[in-house]
């Protein structure tokens, strides 16, 4: 069984952009966004994925990718519920890990997150000076959420 354990943080300032090494465009939508189970179809530049997600525990929770043709996204992506999340992921390394900062576009625009994906909860990781707070365990950062609660719909 594939098992994701995954912290999340905000970003603070542009600091982490001498740092990006790579970035790639997302569009993903989900097929079902129940907290017991997601199922998100995601094209990441030119590869599609199907993926579906158990529920989180802590930072740790069930995670199940498969490649998927890209016509197949683009054709699953019209199913979806609620609209499509747009981003652009940065992939930075840092210290020994790479940090996925996820620009966040269209109505989500101005918010810019980082995550480190991890082999133990309590693995330890140096903190780049540009990470802000935690948001692991705040569900209105959770990429299924935004596309139905986008952030620039939150009270300031």
């Amino acid at each position: 069984m594939g098992i994701e354990i995954e912290r999340k943080f905000l970003v603070t300032g542009d600091g982490w952009r001498a740092q990006a090494a790579t970035q790639t465009r997302f569009s993903q939508g989900y097929l079902s966004r129940d907290p017991a189970r997601t199922v998100r179809v995601r094209i990441a530049g030119e590869a599609a994925f199907l993926t579906i997600k158990g529920a989180t525990q802590g930072a740790t929770r069930a995670e199940f990718e498969y490649d998927i043709p890209l016509a197949d996204a683009q054709a699953l992506l019209a199913l979806c519920d609620g609209p499509v999340v747009e981003k652009i992921r940065h992939l930075c390394p840092h210290e020994g890990v790479t940090w996925e900062v996820d620009e966040f576009l269209g109505a989500n625009a101005g918010l810019v997150v980082a995550e480190i994906e991890l082999e133990s909860e309590s693995q330890p990781f140096a903190h780049p000076a540009w990470l802000g707070d935690e948001v692991t365990g705040d569900g209105r950062y959770v990429n299924a959420n935004l596309a139905v609660r986008p952030f620039t719909s939150w009270p300031a």
